[in-house]
């Protein structure tokens, strides 16, 4: 306790909204959550290539690529995967401070986590993007081979397989994979992101 009263926060000169108007755009957090294999990596990268083309400040996090660096010690329990979230969660909020949008593309499979993600942003600033696929069409993709691993028992506290989802109750947008492309998909996130002046 009187550790944690000796740290305090310092406030940056530059301001979310000085970066914001510099960079003549809003920052958010798009959060990708769904089973794996249901496109939330494709989408969120052919998300960022659709903004860099047209200078929009922003940035993808993957849940994979972070588990190489900043999470690389946490492993699938609940209680890691919490953490896991947590800290994309606060990582989140540093590139939205920043003034960029930032797309995460998490299988994030609880609804309490995704919740306390949500708290961490003003109401405007987080966007839940529930990409839904049918499982049997998730494992049917089965792009890393981990639905069979998982089905084989190689795989313990597998998404879907040994571990549950809870679909999102009430998500900004749900993006089908099943029935979009990628580009239909992309086209549907721009189209919000400019009703909401995020653009």
């Amino acid at each position: 306790m009187g550790e944690k009263q000796n740290i305090i926060w310092h406030q940056s000169t530059i301001t979310k909204i000085d970066r914001q108007l510099q960079n003549k755009h809003k920052s958010c957090a798009i959060w990708f959550t769904g089973l794996s294999g249901s496109g939330k990596s494709s989408l969120a990268n052919a998300l960022d290539h659709c903004l860099f083309t047209k200078n929009i400040q922003s940035y993808v996090l993957d849940g994979d690529n972070i588990r190489h660096g900043l999470n690389k010690g946490l492993g699938f329990s609940q209680i890691d995967r919490k953490e896991n979230i947590r800290r994309i969660g606060e990582v989140s909020k540093l590139f939205v401070d920043s003034g960029q949008i930032v797309s995460t593309a998490f299988i994030s499979p609880f609804r309490e986590d995704r919740l306390q993600v949500r708290e961490l942003f003003p109401k405007d600033e987080f966007i839940e993007v529930y990409v839904k696929c049918p499982i049997s069409i998730c494992e049917s993709r089965d792009p890393k081979g981990l639905y069979k691993k998982a089905r084989s028992g190689e795989i313990i506290e597998f998404t879907g397989v040994s571990s549950p989802y809870e679909e999102p109750t009430n998500p900004e947008l749900v993006i089908e994979t099943d029935q979009l492309t990628i580009s239909e998909s992309v086209d549907l996130i721009i189209q919000y992101l400019k009703i909401k002046r995020i653009l």
